[in-house]
């Protein structure tokens, strides 16, 4: 139960603290390394500050009502997170790490200390138990996990999902007390003599070594998990539901493993034995996941969703996820019961044995969250990181097979773990440029495989660059399109710049969420009265190379002095600067991808509205593809509650569905067709009529023609809508069930069904206002 609810906090409070500062991959490091970081410290100074004459059990109950109710207080301080935003002289980096260690450093200490709290039960002849009792709290995290991911984040909203694990502490602790009390006080008394008489754990150079080599075993454990995470998320989609899948199927694994090997120490194998076998054969173990993830699980793709139901396909995603990386999970699992019997046999204290080696295997797993996440993986790529973990298997194994003295015998180990390594290494194989850019939908392409012209694996995610026969270049990100030169996506791009450009009377200043190929910030470059150009984009290697080969249908923006590229998540940049903008226009990437949701919320709009200068515009992409109309329902009905006179623009493909865009401003002041009208006709805006014209609108105000309906028409068709919010995140977790369908003209017929022509919406002569309104009756 404490394992489960450790799981539900930590899912529930990353959702949480992302929002605060931010999803990039810098931001959820921080994250995972400050909640891993107490974790240690809370199993190392338990059994330093608590004697050992307490009552094992009722210092655990202790233990998980504190950690219930500092749950419970960080849901409520949370609100305390946006003010520290604004502390003075505090660098971005430092005050990222300030707000995780103010909120996760009491909730996560208290976790680390709760297992060498429950390890004092446990007497000097039964160490062998302390797996059983890890095995159990790893049982308990997948369940926490499972129910987290895939129920209560869900149905519900962080807080529920938060104050479910604040009652199992709550149950936890009041049965650890009430078991504490009923116990026979002889049982008590008997155990409290052991505990007194046990001697301080001491230390010698093979302990050493086992700490050495179980430290090593964390540390490829959440390097791994940060690379298969990536990788397999190209596999399955990269969802919300993916992440839960993938730390599900590790979980399950790893407790398995701590079982078998906590039940092969009780047996009397020898305890060093074991570690080394796992360590040398986690080497193989991590080139089989690599092999299976690059060769295996994206041609053997589960049954289209539309036959099967989108939870039968996560199942199975689970099923296949499982079948990939068991091996090395296992072997993880199993090195914990063998270090925790290698280290001391003789009388010690239980809690000081198993926090040493619990802190040892944390204090790899930060290491490797800090190393893997913000310089192994962008610096060398995900292969080459491969690479060094089944190096670093290796490494620990002989560390467990090192004799002192034993010269010839050493390095005879040495010489035959290199060779056999190396072999590994270069047999592994790297993942196909087609699965980096096609992803879940790779076999659609094997026939006939467009040309690849770069890929990349970014700080934050992997990109590419491919380009067809018919000479259409797309950029990928996450194994899936994300923009390209087909006109149905330059006219989409270009109508986020026109359409907002052309509305505001007299833009100077912009602000665009998202770069893509750069196709929509381009479009302001063109625009004469423009400025400044604020560009936010979460991975750095987009705007730096991506870029590059969209030079021509971008304006090579990227080089324009008035641009400034910031490279962090908008929602952090827009709760860190005072700057106000003209112009908003927001392209952020699908909903269903991880992360991407809090760029769809009510709260995220409220704070583009905030950002705006009087007569501002805002504008938002709305894909009708790869979505349903549950999801789009939610997309509209969150946008429309901020911005009330909001309008919808359509990308349709010759009269059929496709994506739109939303327009908003503070007021519902007309489009006046006549000064957009004479601003076209002048010489500076050539090149905007130019634009214009090449993406299919020509005359340039047949751009108006777009129109598409307005938020106050549709609050019929809305009424059972979704709101997006930062506590429900909502629309993840529906957008993530539907990434597979394909139904834009359905949604679009329903929505348009709704729409009449405004005659306020639009002023100017009654020539233009009749030819925008004919335009309109086309559609």
């Amino acid at each position: 139960m404490s394992g489960s609810a450790a799981l539900i906090y930590e899912l529930a409070w990353f959702q949480l603290l992302e929002l605060v500062i931010g999803s990039s991959s810098l931001s959820l490091t921080i994250l995972l390394a400050t909640y891993m970081g107490g974790m240690c410290v809370g199993s190392l100074l338990f059994p330093r500050l608590i004697s050992t004459n307490r009552n094992p059990l009722t210092v655990y109950g202790l233990l998980e009502i504190a950690i219930g109710v500092s749950g419970a207080i960080l849901l409520a301080a949370l609100p305390l997170a946006a003010s520290l935003q604004t502390l003075p002289l505090v660098g971005d980096i430092a005050l990222r790490c300030l707000i995780s260690a103010v909120f996760l450093s009491l909730p996560t200490v208290l976790i680390g200390a709760t297992f060498p709290a429950i390890a004092r039960i446990v007497d000097d002849d039964r160490r062998h138990v302390l797996g059983y009792l890890y095995t159990a709290n790893i049982t308990g995290a997948v369940i926490g996990c499972l129910a987290a991911g895939f129920y209560f984040l869900r149905v519900f909203d962080t807080a529920t999902a938060n104050n479910v694990a604040v009652a199992i502490n709550a149950v936890v602790g009041l049965l650890a007390l009430g078991i504490g009390r009923t116990s026979t006080s002889d049982t008590l008394s008997s155990r409290a003599d052991i505990r007194e008489a046990t001697a301080p754990l001491e230390f010698s150079h093979g302990q050493n070594a086992v700490y050495f080599v179980i430290g090593f075993s964390g540390f490829t454990a959440l390097g791994a998990e940060l690379l298969w995470t990536r990788q397999l998320s190209l596999v399955f989609g990269a969802t919300v539901y993916t992440f839960s899948i993938v730390l599900a199927a590790l979980l399950i694994g790893i407790g398995i493993g701590t079982f078998a090997g906590s039940f092969i120490v009780a047996k009397g194998v020898r305890p060093r034995v074991a570690l080394a076998v796992c360590q040398f054969g986690l080497g193989i173990a991590i080139a089989w996941t690599s092999w299976a993830i690059a060769y295996s699980l994206p041609y053997s793709p589960p049954p289209d969703a539309s036959v099967w139901s989108p939870w039968t396909d996560l199942a199975l995603d689970l099923i296949r996820c499982f079948w990939a990386i068991f091996p090395a999970a296992f072997l993880w699992g199993a090195s914990f019961p063998a270090a925790l019997a290698a280290v001391k046999r003789s009388e010690c204290d239980s809690a000081e044995l198993a926090g040493g080696v619990y802190a040892a295997n944390t204090l790899g797993g930060i290491t490797a969250v800090l190393i893997f996440g913000i310089y192994l993986i962008p610096g060398i790529g995900t292969h080459a990181c491969t690479a060094a973990l089944i190096g670093a298997s290796g490494a620990a194994g002989l560390s467990m097979v090192h004799r002192p003295k034993h010269h010839v015998h050493n390095f005879a180990a040495v010489l035959i773990t290199a060779a056999v390594m190396l072999v590994i290494s270069t047999r592994t194989p790297a993942i196909p440029d087609l699965l980096v850019a096609y992803g879940r939908n790779v076999t659609k392409w094997v026939d006939h495989p467009p040309d690849v012209l770069y890929v990349g694996e970014g700080i934050n995610s992997s990109v590419a660059v491919s380009e067809w026969s018919n000479g259409i270049r797309n950029f990928h990100v996450a194994g899936k399109v994300e923009a390209s030169t087909q006109i149905s996506d330059m006219r989409l791009q270009r109508m986020l710049g026109h359409l907002s450009a052309l509305t505001h009377r007299e833009p100077r200043s912009v602000l665009v969420v998202g770069f893509g190929a750069g196709v929509t910030a381009g479009t302001f470059v063109v625009h004469p009265g423009i400025e400044r150009i604020v560009i936010c984009e979460i991975e750095p290697l987009i705007p730096d190379v991506v870029s590059s080969f969209f030079t021509k249908e971008n304006y090579d923006v990227v080089h324009d002095p008035r641009v400034k590229v910031v490279l962090d998540d908008a929602r952090h940049y827009l709760l860190t600067t005072n700057e106000k903008f003209d112009i908003i226009t927001s392209d952020p990437i699908h909903p269903w991808v991880k992360g991407a949701a809090a760029l769809y919320t009510r709260e995220y709009f409220s704070i583009l509205a905030k950002h705006l200068n009087p007569g501002g515009v805002v504008s938002q992409w709305v894909p009708l593809y790869d979505s349903s109309e549950e999801v789009v329902k939610s997309e509209f009905a969150t946008f429309f509650k901020e911005f009330p006179h909001g309008t919808i623009w359509s990308n349709d493909i010759n009269g059929r569905g496709y994506d739109v865009l939303l327009v908003g401003q503070e007021n519902d002041a007309p489009i006046d067709l006549d000064q957009i009208a004479a601003r076209l006709d002048g010489e500076k805006h050539e090149k905007v009529v130019t634009s214009l014209r090449e993406v299919g609108f020509s005359p340039p105000l047949s751009l108006f023609g777009t129109y598409a309906g307005e938020g106050q028409a549709l609050n019929q068709w809305l009424e059972d809508a979704v709101i997006n919010t930062d506590r429900n995140l909502r629309l993840q977790y529906v957008a993530g069930l539907a990434f597979t369908a394909n139904e834009p003209d359905r949604i679009y017929q329903d929505f348009l069904a709704y729409r009449t022509f405004p005659e306020n919406r639009f002023a100017g002569s009654e020539s233009r206002r009749a030819a925008i309104r004919q335009a309109v009756s086309r559609q």
